[in-house]
């Protein structure tokens, strides 16, 4: 029975999240779910994002957290229209939360909506919200073991950011132990190495989405 509700869940998220892609992808609005644990660094590189990018792109950030809204308020003083989800101690986003969350924004005026997920490298790998990208953030200082124990994250994400590099000298964190894992587990894996304190460590990560955008615009004027 527990198996069977399970499925009916998932399935019903699935389809909203599917009503949800192909809404994002017929205006050109192009959607990460940003993984990670907590701590890994998402909202920083989320501040970073809109800093850098705000003169490019419109950007409009959906928040997910257990309780309060404090990363949300850093994210809405660097100039990006920001959405609160709190969970209440539910361990991850879903598709309907997002589905209504996006009724606050204005969709006409958006490029790229970043979905920063709960803190949690488990549950929000199950479920899909809209998303064109599921991108997940490892720091140095959780350790390199996390790609092997949480497998599912790493190979559902077109990209991987290994953040907090600055502070290698600092930790024991084996990086080249830990990218043969990622690439082990997704060859494809788009791998970066960032540091949210250095804006020109980002180059990568930004250049990736851009293309990601213009990529996604191609295909709706085909």
């Amino acid at each position: 029975m527990e198996i069977t509700v399970m499925s009916n869940i998932l399935e019903k998220n699935e389809e909203i999240a599917a009503e949800l892609n192909a809404r994002f992808s017929k205006r050109g609005i192009f959607v990460v779910n940003l993984l990670g644990s907590p701590g890994c660094g998402k909202t920083s590189l989320v501040e970073q994002t809109v800093r850098l990018l705000n003169n490019d792109f419109s950007l409009a950030i959906i928040e997910g957290d257990l309780y309060t809204s404090k990363d949300a308020d850093r994210i809405a003083a660097c100039g990006a229209p920001v959405v609160q989800i709190n969970t209440h101690g539910g361990c991850h986003l879903d598709a309907a939360m997002v589905k209504a969350a996006i009724s606050q924004l204005d969709l006409e005026q958006i490029d790229i909506l970043i979905v920063e997920n709960v803190g949690n490298l488990v549950c929000p790998a199950e479920f899909a919200v809209g998303e064109h990208a599921k991108v997940v953030i490892l720091s140095v200082t959780e350790g390199e073991d996390k790609p092997l124990k949480y497998p599912a994250v790493f190979q559902q994400s077109a990209a991987v950011l290994i953040n907090k590099v600055d502070l290698l000298p600092y930790t024991d964190f084996a990086i080249d132990a830990a990218i043969g894992d990622i690439r082990g587990l997704n060859p494809n894996a788009n791998l970066f190495n960032v540091s949210c304190k250095t804006a020109s460590s980002l180059a990568g990560w930004l250049e990736w989405l851009k293309k990601q955008v213009i990529m996604l615009r191609k295909q709706k004027s085909d």
